[in-house]
């Protein structure tokens, strides 16, 4: 197992986008997203800067915090913590090849940072996808606060057999809506749709010791064990025909 040279690695914030640019091109998503801050990760190559008297960096991947998507999102950690105290870790990607705890050592240093410059966010709350793949390891691994599987029952959506699975959300401006029968209505082709897993939902708690004890006592959501896997289950993929 190699680590990453943490020598050669700095962070800064760069402009959105730069990040946006990176995200799209790059996380499995493609999507870009709500965006209060975008923090950068830089690699030291080595070489000398072509054009500066200085050794040349790299932007090899962004870390990206906003505004809680969901509307409850920023209030649902505690009452002592107010909505617009909060963050959401809304995206993060990492070239490969630079370490196997890079990204562990991307989100603590992305931490310490807004620790520093932005003293006003006293939370953080982001959420790993088991549809992707993602049980939150990297959050189990920065010490973050679990509180479980979160959300009620969404359909990814397909409409050939060679398109990528799609959220509701992202249809909805599509189509006007994500029910079933009102796309079966408008469409003159069969879909596919599958039940989603639910998200595992993380926390971090960025205030002061004594703000933290007081929230530890007040917290909306009980603190759960880590989950050790996926606990996901075979998706049944459902063709639905045209009305």
């Amino acid at each position: 197992m190699q680590y990453c040279d943490t020598t050669k690695l700095s962070i800064r914030q760069v402009d959105k986008p730069i990040a946006k640019k990176m995200i799209v091109k790059n996380h499995y998503s493609h999507l870009w997203t709500k965006c209060s801050v975008a923090l950068g990760l830089y690699y030291q190559t080595g070489k000398q800067h072509s054009f500066f008297d200085e050794q040349e960096e790299k932007l090899i991947g962004v870390c990206v915090f906003g505004d809680p998507v969901g509307r409850e999102s920023g209030g649902s950690i505690s009452e002592l913590i107010p909505r617009d105290k909060v963050y959401e870790l809304t995206r993060l990607y990492i070239h490969d090849d630079y370490g196997s705890n890079i990204e562990s050592y991307f989100i603590s240093q992305c931490m310490s940072w807004l620790k520093l410059n932005k003293p006003n966010i006293q939370a953080l709350i982001s959420y790993a996808d088991p549809n992707e793949g993602h049980p939150g390891i990297i959050y189990q691994a920065t010490n973050w606060l679990y509180q479980g599987i979160i959300g009620s029952t969404t359909w990814a959506f397909k409409f050939s057999p060679q398109d990528r699975w799609k959220h509701g959300r992202t249809i909805f401006p599509y189509y006007g809506t994500n029910d079933i029968e009102k796309i079966r209505a408008k469409v003159k082709e069969p879909f596919w749709i599958r039940k989603e897993l639910r998200k595992h939902r993380y926390i971090y708690l960025l205030c002061n010791k004594s703000l933290k004890k007081k929230v530890m006592k007040n917290l909306k959501y009980p603190i759960l064990d880590y989950p050790k896997s996926l606990d996901a289950v075979a998706k049944e993929v459902i063709k639905i025909e045209p009305l």
